[in-house]
């Protein structure tokens, strides 16, 4: 299918979307040990946003730890 749409890509579906998998399983990971890590209860959701906030100096030791 995917070679039908890109004939000269020369891409390959599995190898990419195993990768995309891969990257999808590893960022859900960060996201989720962020909102329910222990550690880490000052991240909450925004709902309107769909993103992770916290205050400026919770980003700044969570990015000097990792």
């Amino acid at each position: 299918m995917l070679e039908n749409f890109l004939p000269h890509a020369m891409l390959k579906a599995k190898p990419n979307l195993e990768l995309r998998i891969r990257t999808l399983k590893k960022d859900w990971a960060t996201v989720y040990d962020m909102l329910s890590g222990k550690e880490n209860n000052n991240f909450s959701w925004d709902e309107h946003r769909q993103m992770v906030v916290t205050e400026d100096a919770v980003w700044n030791s969570y990015i000097s730890v990792r």
